[in-house]
């Protein structure tokens, strides 16, 4: 069923780290052969700091105990990088892990900006070293670190640009943990952001919005509630027309939530009018079941895509499981 895998249409919408679990699951359920998934988790890590986890997969794929000397000369470059933000940052850092030192901040972000400098001679160069180690630590691997360095650095960021960065790291981490219930407020507050920001243009909100989605599987299809977030999310105006634009393959995605939640059947007739609108665009297994269920009442045909439909899901849709 290699034919249906949406990997490569969700990849281009996610974060490469988030790209790995995926990966993980094609490998474990042998969609592809174990050559070529290593060699693209090489591929991804190429453009990351696990440098080491590199290594591990070079090892694997190439039956050998020795790396490359570009690999070497790689690590000692991150470990080098890593030790010099981490000075930078240290300041900032030692502040933050003084619990009677933190009571000291207050949501004006003004008046915590003129105390730090003030009082401990920390300023805007230490708040940016802080993200900076926040955004390395994160392409180390290092998740937990990452999500609490960049909660703190958005405490003290008046840049919304940063920001909005630092809180789609965050989420990134929380998916990457498994922190579902984190990871839900995450989305919420990321769509408030894109709901409400003002964009350079439509365009740039159209991506955010499509980025949204994406990443958004990941915990839709873990949370206990996410089956009624994805329905929600999905068919509001915004993020519908996002779809019919720019990922017409997350139909199958909100297909699947339809059907696997008897409490939200009213909105199959609207789906299926989408689902009509777009089928010379995208369809699948998972959206001609529904076709040939409730607009051409073929009911044998509807069997044949039920038993092809239980495979996909299996093999697509779990793998966000």
């Amino acid at each position: 069923m290699a034919q249906y895998d949406l990997t490569a249409a969700v990849a281009p919408f996610l974060d490469r780290h988030l790209v790995f679990p995926l990966l993980e699951f094609l490998q474990e359920n042998q969609l592809y052969s174990d050559d070529q998934i290593l060699k693209a988790k090489i591929e991804l890590l190429a453009k990351t700091n696990m440098v080491d986890y590199a290594m591990d997969i070079h090892k694997s794929l190439y039956h050998t105990e020795d790396v490359p000397q570009d690999m070497v000369d790689r690590r000692a470059e991150v470990v080098g990088r890593l030790k010099v933000l981490e000075e930078s940052a240290a300041p900032l850092i030692s502040f933050l892990q003084n619990p009677a030192l933190v009571q000291e901040l207050r949501s004006d972000q003004q008046y915590n900006l003129q105390m730090l400098q003030e009082r401990y001679q920390i300023g805007s160069d230490q708040i940016e070293a802080l993200y900076q180690y926040a955004k390395f630590q994160f392409e180390c691997g290092n998740y937990s670190g990452a999500s609490d360095y960049l909660y703190q650095y958005r405490t003290l960021c008046t840049n919304s640009e940063r920001s909005i960065s630092a809180l789609w790291g965050k989420l990134a981490c929380e998916i990457l943990m498994q922190n579902w219930d984190v990871a839900t407020e995450e989305v919420n507050r990321l769509k408030e952001t894109i709901d409400s920001k003002s964009f350079a243009s439509p365009l740039s909100q159209l991506q955010q919005r499509t980025w949204l989605m994406h990443w958004s599987l990941f915990i839709f299809f873990n949370h206990d509630n996410g089956k009624n977030g994805i329905i929600d999310l999905f068919f509001s105006e915004r993020y519908l027309n996002a779809i019919q634009t720019n990922a017409h393959h997350l139909l199958r995605y909100l297909v699947t939530a339809v059907i696997v939640n008897k409490r939200r059947r009213n909105v199959i007739k609207e789906l299926i009018k989408v689902i009509q609108q777009e089928r010379y665009t995208y369809s699948d297994p998972v959206t001609e079941f529904l076709e040939c269920l409730y607009v051409n009442y073929d009911f044998e045909g509807a069997q044949q895509k039920l038993r092809e439909c239980e495979e996909v899901l299996l093999r697509q849709c779990i793998m966000l499981l």
